[in-house]
């Protein structure tokens, strides 16, 4: 009754139906490779805003380079880490981080340099201020920065990928992206390879900084993905064996013999 499927039309649809079905099965997997990913790093933000600080040593290695070079990046499982640290902050080098939207408005993420006592120095990311009356780019009034030792609590953060340029304006370093690599050198003297998002600070933060949002991943979107694929994939070979049978239904010369349901048709006139 199936011989059918042995001719090189029905090998060929079976064939095609195995590929389809496969790469959608393995779309799926990638989805949930994905989706592990995503949460595993909803779990890293989650666990660091509940942690207690550890010295910064313990989550980022120092730089060994002379001035201008950057140190080794933070290991993935140490990104979000929470860390203490003090240095003094360095107002020759601010950098505004100019594009950057909180609460729907954009305006500057400011980082500032902590020099540390060894002589090299951490980015901090001390929030986010609107510009000045002029527009988006016009450059912000900046509040006072701590004199003396400050006493930094943040979220260790990795370098923003993707090619940034890196300027000067009226004695302020500008750019649209924490690149470390592009920042680094700009600064004189090495540059961690990890920047700290300000959770605490002593002496107190001005307040016209805003905290800046750690947004978590999507990763529900990607489980969605992997349950459509593989519904997708099943669905191939369900619609194969369907059509199969079908077929054979069709050459064994089977038709429809269910009973009409008289009450449709219409009264003889």
């Amino acid at each position: 009754m199936y011989r059918f499927l042995l001719t090189p039309r029905w090998l060929g649809i079976l064939a095609l139906t195995l590929v389809a079905a496969t790469v959608m099965v393995l779309l799926g997997n990638w989805q949930l490779d994905r989706y592990r990913g995503r949460t595993a790093i909803n779990e890293q933000i989650d666990a660091g805003l509940q942690m207690a600080a550890v010295p910064l040593r313990e989550a980022l290695a120092a730089p060994t380079g002379g001035p201008g070079t950057i140190g080794p990046p933070p290991a993935e499982e140490r990104t979000y880490t929470r860390v203490t640290l003090t240095g003094r902050y360095d107002t020759d080098n601010i950098v505004l981080v100019r594009g950057r939207t909180v609460d729907s408005k954009v305006g500057f993420e400011v980082l500032t340099p902590l020099v540390l006592t060894d002589g090299t120095a951490v980015l901090v990311d001390r929030g986010w201020i609107p510009p000045a009356p002029g527009g988006a780019l016009a450059q912000p009034e900046m509040p006072a920065t701590p004199a003396g030792d400050v006493t930094v609590e943040g979220r260790i953060r990795a370098s923003e990928s993707g090619d940034a340029k890196v300027s000067r304006r009226d004695g302020q370093l500008e750019s649209r992206r924490i690149s470390l690599p592009q920042l680094a050198p700009q600064l004189p003297y090495p540059l961690h390879g990890g920047y700290v998002l300000l959770d605490e600070q002593t002496p107190a933060a001005d307040p016209v900084f805003k905290a800046v949002p750690v947004g978590h991943a999507n990763n529900w979107q990607n489980l969605g993905y992997v349950v459509q694929w593989w519904i997708f994939g099943a669905m191939t070979v369900v619609g194969f064996g369907w059509i199969a049978r079908r077929e054979a239904r069709r050459l064994a010369g089977v038709t429809d013999d269910r009973p009409r349901d008289r009450a449709a048709d219409p009264s003889p006139a």
